[in-house]
């Protein structure tokens, strides 16, 4: 059985991705950090219907707090898929951003990352088998007014995902990117109303977190051995 992580596990495409890896067999490890309930809960309900779950809770912008947790998980074995979904929006356009607006969303995101997969990188080597999934946006790929700070972080994440992609193809670990448009999530629902939906999606719909989760569990399963260092978009053909 293949241990997995999701990081963001708690949220709702998080949410999602963690049924959608249990019900492919893995044993699922549901992070989070404030949301520490939701985590929990969503790991007795996997349990519950038949799966393998537990709750991974720390800061993943703590270098050193990431790195206990991840000590504790790697020593029930090696995480052999990565799914690096921790994200967070703090909006304003750019002459009105604070500094910590910026420096927070591209501590969680991009730094994040790096907290995390790095200290897993070696223990997947090890195995000749890996997938890392990692959740960005379209806003990394057409930009938004109002998020230059997250359109940064995830943007770095497309760059970084690359680059990794080559280090490890040798080794049997695939990297890439889903980058989302329009998901219905709670976050999701205070910006976009049916009619703003309508006019910038041409599906005149939201995803759903459960179409990102299939693409997600797509990318982790070995029938995407030969597919790495790709950015794929879903968002119904916004772009």
């Amino acid at each position: 059985m293949k241990h997995a992580l999701v990081t963001g596990g708690s949220g709702g495409i998080g949410a999602a991705i963690c049924r959608r890896l249990a019900a492919d067999g893995c044993r699922v490890f549901v992070h989070a950090n404030r949301n520490a309930d939701r985590a929990r809960a969503l790991a007795a309900e996997i349990e519950a219907a038949g799966g393998r779950a537990s709750a991974a809770v720390f800061d993943v912008t703590d270098a050193a707090a990431a790195h206990s947790a991840l000590e504790a998980i790697l020593a029930e074995g090696p995480i052999q898929v990565l799914v690096n979904n921790a994200g967070i929006h703090d909006d304003a356009v750019f002459p009105g951003m604070r500094p910590e607006q910026w420096q927070r969303v591209i501590d969680v995101s991009l730094n994040g990352f790096f907290n995390v997969t790095q200290p897993l990188a070696l223990p997947m080597i090890r195995t000749r088998w890996g997938r890392i999934v990692t959740v960005s946006s379209i806003a990394a790929i057409t930009g938004n007014r109002g998020q230059a700070n997250y359109a940064a972080a995830k943007g770095a994440l497309h760059s970084a995902s690359k680059s990794l992609a080559q280090e490890l193809a040798s080794r049997g670990i695939t990297v890439n990117v889903v980058a989302p448009g329009i998901i219905d999530t709670a976050m999701s629902e205070d910006a976009f109303d049916a009619e703003a939906i309508a006019r910038m999606v041409p599906m005149k719909r939201a995803g759903k977190p459960e179409e990102v989760a299939d693409l997600v569990g797509f990318l982790a399963s070995d029938q995407a051995a030969y597919l790495t260092g790709q950015v794929i978009s879903i968002n119904g053909g916004m772009i």
